[in-house]
């Protein structure tokens, strides 16, 4: 796997532009704005200035208004400034990216090829590599007209007597990249039918699975139960490659598996990409859902994961939410006089405690996995859910020991 597609942008100076849309309010850009800074940095770029323009919708040609992208070109091409690409918030068309590309003349990414470039730095098997360059070709596929604007450029014909018009630059390189998505797919067909047998070999262990938005310390989390070293950083997509572990709990052993994170705007082919990821989310018994609840749009991260969750396995599954991170939460006291309405950032943890808990009764746990609080908790709270479903899997019983209630009357 070493066809990766990489931007080679590491420690340039990035600038960040965003669109303020009848569906995208100036509050919801701006914290998408935060996230692609944060994407930015652990691509190893220097995030720096931004830009906003208020459009109903992205213009076809330049994305941005032409008036907003003279703006942005002559801050770029100012040498004092030092820009080394410029990052667009979302998805751009091969039209798009040739006219900003033409008119800025610097290396021009977008949210999915700065994500690409993230999951290819990340990939650590050969597994997760395939599953990477699959999705970078998929992407590059309808792109693939900007690289090659000189499209007369022919090789071949058809020999002396049937010559024809040969083939066009472009043309070859469509075909080998179609090739090689083909290839690919059937190299990720043989690793799945092996991941498969892998899980039919786990044998009658419940297992339960940590899902949810990227950072908020799924890893960390799986450390802390498992007692093992899975890589865990303050990175976005820090683990790309799933990770089964054993966990015994009291009497009960169940397989634990981390997974990788779900980010807004995550491109569907990408989702498809990691299809083995996903075909452990499916097969899991019980879904541990964890949420950085430092985090000012935690409620909007539940909504984007549960949604993705949905789309991959639409069946109901028992599911545990965690809080992550209590110990980095923080709220702000509304003044006695002050009459403005209660907002997400004027609410105490005691509140948002007893919200959720009368939401969801005893399916939602408040933690720290950095400081260790509540983890004997939320380990009783995994052994009652998975010793109900290993019950009703097994009732002659199956557990390491019994336990017996000290109130049980012989």
């Amino acid at each position: 796997m070493k066809d990766f597609i990489t931007s080679e942008i590491k420690n340039e100076n990035a600038v960040l532009v965003g669109l303020i849309t009848p569906e995208q309010s100036e509050e919801k850009v701006n914290e998408y704005l935060d996230e692609l800074a944060f994407l930015a940095e652990t691509a190893g770029l220097v995030p720096g200035k931004r830009y906003v323009q208020r459009l109903d919708m992205p213009n076809a040609v330049t994305f941005v208004g032409t008036g907003k992208l003279q703006e942005i070109s002559e801050y770029v091409l100012d040498e004092d400034n030092q820009v080394g690409v410029v990052i667009f918030d979302d998805e751009l068309s091969a039209k798009q990216i040739r006219n900003i590309e033409k008119e800025l003349k610097i290396r021009i990414l977008d949210r999915t090829s700065l994500i690409l470039d993230i999951f290819a730095m990340r990939a650590q098997t050969s597994h997760a590599k395939a599953q990477v360059e699959l999705a970078q070709y998929q992407y590059l596929l309808p792109r693939l007209t900007r690289m090659w604007t000189h499209l007369e450029r022919q090789r071949g014909g058809g020999g002396v007597i049937m010559r024809g018009p040969g083939e066009t630059q472009l043309e070859t390189d469509r075909r080998i990249i179609l090739d090689r998505i083909a290839r690919l797919k059937n190299e990720l067909k043989d690793i799945d039918k092996q991941k498969t047998v892998q899980r039919k070999n786990r044998g009658k262990l419940v297992r339960a699975a940590l899902v949810g938005y990227t950072n908020v310390g799924k890893s960390t989390l799986m450390n802390l139960l498992s007692k093992s070293e899975v890589f865990a950083e303050n990175k976005l997509f820090a683990t790309l490659d799933t990770t089964v572990r054993k966990v015994t709990i009291e009497n009960l052993p169940l397989l634990l598996t981390d997974t990788v994170g779900f980010i807004r705007k995550l491109p569907t082919n990408l989702i498809e990409s990691f299809k083995s990821t996903l075909d452990e989310v499916r097969e899991a018994d019980i879904l541990v859902h964890v949420v950085d609840i430092s985090h000012p749009a935690f409620e909007e991260q539940i909504d984007v994961v549960e949604k993705t969750l949905y789309e991959i396995d639409k069946t109901e599954k028992p599911t545990i939410l965690v809080f992550n991170k209590i110990d980095a939460f923080s709220h702000v006291e509304k003044e006695e006089d002050d009459l403005t309405p209660k907002t997400r950032q004027n609410t105490s943890l005691e509140e948002l405690k007893q919200s959720w808990m009368s939401k969801l009764n005893e399916n939602a746990i408040f933690i720290s996995a950095k400081e260790k609080t509540n983890i004997e908790e939320l380990k009783s709270l995994i052994y009652e859910r998975a010793r109900e479903i290993h019950i009703q899997r097994f009732p002659y019983n199956d557990f390491l020991y019994q336990t017996y209630d000290e109130e049980t009357e012989i």
